[in-house]
Order: C-alpha cells, then sequence, then structure tokens
C-alpha cells in the first residue's frame, strides 16, 4: 500500500508540475518563475514523506499545531524543505510559528504583524512575510480589506520593519477568480511587492495568468484527506 500512494503521490506531483509549465508558457513568462507550494493540511507526516522522497521540498501548512506535529521529524530527513504558515495565524502562536516555518504568508491584521516584529527582533530569525488580503470582503475569512491595503503594508514595513516581500489571497469559492488575482496584483504593482501567492487546485492556471509566483496546491497532489487510507 505505501508503494501504491508513493506513485500516486509521485505521479500527481509530475502532473501539476506539468500543468504549471504549460500554463507558464502560456502566459508569456519565464520557466521556473512560479514556486509549487504542496498543501498538506490534513493529511498525515507519511504522506508528506512522500512527496519529500519524490524530490518536492516547499510545503505549506494552515495550523501551527498540526505543523508542530508532522515537521520536526521530517526535517531531520529532510533538512532542505521550505515550510509556509498559509492559515490564519494567532498571538499566542506566533512564537511557535517564527520558531517552526520560513515563510508566514498569513499577516492579516496590525495585532499579528506587531506580534510577529517582537518575537522576530527578540529572536533574530527574520521570516519573509506576505499581506493576506480579503479581495472578496468576506466577512467570515481574515484578510485586510482592498481599500485599507496599502496603509496595512506601509505600517509592516516601516514602523514595525517586517521583512513583507508580497500578498496573497484566498478568492470566494463560488466566485470567478480573475478579478481578484488581477486586484490582488495591482495592490502589489503599486506598493512594490514582488510575491504573488495566489491560485490553488480549481484555479491556479488562472492565478499563473495573472502573475502568480507561488501557487497552493493540495487536493490535486495528496488527494482527498483520507487517501492514506483508499
Amino acid at each position: 500500500m505505501e508503494e501504491v500512494i508513493e506513485k500516486i503521490v509521485a505521479g500527481n506531483l509530475a502532473a501539476v508540475r506539468g500543468r504549471i509549465e504549460a500554463a507558464t508558457r502560456a502566459a508569456g513568462r519565464p520557466a521556473g518563475s512560479v514556486a509549487l507550494v504542496a498543501v498538506s493540511k490534513t493529511h498525515p507526516a507519511a504522506i508528506v514523506r512522500e512527496a519529500l522522497a519524490a524530490g518536492h521540498r516547499l510545503f505549506g501548512e494552515n495550523r501551527v499545531q498540526e505543523a508542530e506535529a508532522k515537521y520536526p521529524a521530517l526535517r531531520e530527513s529532510f533538512p532542505d524543505l521550505v515550510l509556509h504558515l498559509i492559515g490564519p495565524l494567532q498571538t499566542n502562536k506566533v512564537r511557535d510559528a517564527v520558531s517552526l516555518f520560513d515563510v508566514i504568508e498569513t499577516v492579516d491584521r496590525p495585532r499579528i504583524a506587531a506580534a510577529l516584529a517582537r518575537e522576530m527582533e527578540r529572536t533574530g530569525r527574520r521570516l519573509p512575510c506576505l499581506i493576506e488580503v480579503n479581495t472578496g470582503e468576506e466577512p467570515q475569512k481574515s484578510g485586510v480589506l482592498p481599500e485599507a491595503a496599502d496603509a496595512f503594508i506601509d505600517e509592516c514595513r516601516g514602523r514595525l520593519g517586517l521583512p513583507i516581500v508580497g500578498l496573497m489571497c484566498v478568492p470566494p469559492v463560488d466566485g470567478e477568480p480573475a478579478p481578484h488575482f488581477a486586484l490582488l496584483r495591482e495592490i502589489a504593482r503599486r506598493t512594490g511587492l514582488e510575491v504573488l501567492s495566489m491560485g490553488m487546485s480549481a484555479d491556479f492556471e488562472t492565478a499563473i495568468r495573472f502573475g502568480a509566483t507561488h501557487v497552493r496546491v493540495g487536493t490535486a497532489i495528496f488527494g482527498a484527506r483520507g487517501m492514506e487510507s483508499a
């Protein structure tokens, strides 16, 4: 069964990479300009290990606690893996997040930004950060509202001194994603940010067309939760 799962994960990775390469070419962008963040949330460490064995090194997790349970042991075997936090961050988890992750994609409010700045100052570990923008202005979602994004970016980079490198978004599930990707691209353009984390399993090719530098893909690689017992 383990060998079957290994082949499935490796095959899915290859297929997604092929789609990314094709979408990158179609957009007239340079080869290798889009990074694949393999989203391993809800999947056990054994499944992540199969992706690592297939040569993949860049992963995303939604929850600090779940990442703590999986990734320290995986780093012992694969010290070059890179881990992004792509889910909401609570202030009581900031210390753990700065210790465990390599990139924080979800800086979404002043309180979190200030806590991250204090922890990075305390530890000397300065992680690249992305501002999460709630492009759909959905009340149930985290993220700074588009009209407040420029001021928040200035605050994070200026007064707080956070290493802000880009933006991320999660468009509404029931809408056309293209306008949201275009909006994120425009905010990045006018604020001089180069990294755009946008696009998931269902829409990453569209995101690439609008300039995504990172796409976050889980289901298309690891399958639905429970694949490990299928």
